[in-house]
């Protein structure tokens, strides 16, 4: 018995280690993220990734602060580096996780940071793309809030472009903001983000 206890605990313990390792890599990129370091931030994500290859957020976070990084970038070469990037992972996380919602609308952040740098260039064909991305991660899971949000200021832009009136869409954006004061997840270093930029748009609604 004392032989078959051994190796067990040599084996829970190396698990509890590799958890350890996991969240204190994690942390540490989410840090630089906030510090603004996106190359650092990216490539700690990209270097977790490659150690905890069946885990889909690390693959996630890539493609994230790859995308966030692009809005705004007015060197045409860096963003397609980074737009490459974030498409080339986000692709991985979703082999690792398909169906999922956060997954989905990041996939139309990629594309919406196309249509920001060049939208004669990418709106006709990415824009019908985006519309179908915010649908299926609707039909999925409807009650997640940054899935709402994001659909929501999708369809606001989409308004204007057309001289549409946005107001029936400040519904949804307040939607959002009650479903993100319950939303929980109990998976470590899932998506929180959105609250303050619902608040915001929200405000922009009423004024």
């Amino acid at each position: 018995m004392k032989k078959l206890i051994v190796p067990i605990l040599f084996l829970i313990t190396g698990v509890l280690n590799a958890q350890d390792q996991y969240a204190k890599g994690m942390e540490k990129a989410m840090q630089l993220w906030t510090e603004q370091k996106t190359a650092e931030a990216s490539n700690l994500f990209e270097r977790i990734a490659m150690a905890e290859s069946d885990n889909w957020l690390p693959y996630f976070y890539v493609s994230v602060v790859n995308t966030t990084a692009s809005f705004g970038e007015k060197d045409e070469e860096k963003l397609t580096q980074q737009l490459e990037k974030a498409k080339e992972f986000i692709a991985i996380a979703k082999r690792i996780s398909p169906d999922n919602p956060e997954i989905l609308v990041q996939e139309a952040m990629i594309n919406t940071a196309w249509i920001a740098f060049d939208g004669a260039t990418y709106g006709m064909t990415l824009s019908g793309k985006n519309v179908k991305l915010y649908n299926e991660a609707m039909k999925i899971a409807p009650q997640n809030p940054r899935v709402l949000l994001s659909k929501a200021e999708w369809d606001m832009g989409s308004a204007r472009y057309f001289g549409k009136d946005t107001t029936p869409y400040c519904n949804d954006i307040e939607k959002a903001l009650e479903l993100f004061a319950t939303f929980k997840s109990d998976i470590p270093f899932y998506p929180v983000w959105g609250k303050e930029r619902a608040e915001q748009v929200l405000k922009e609604c009423k004024a």
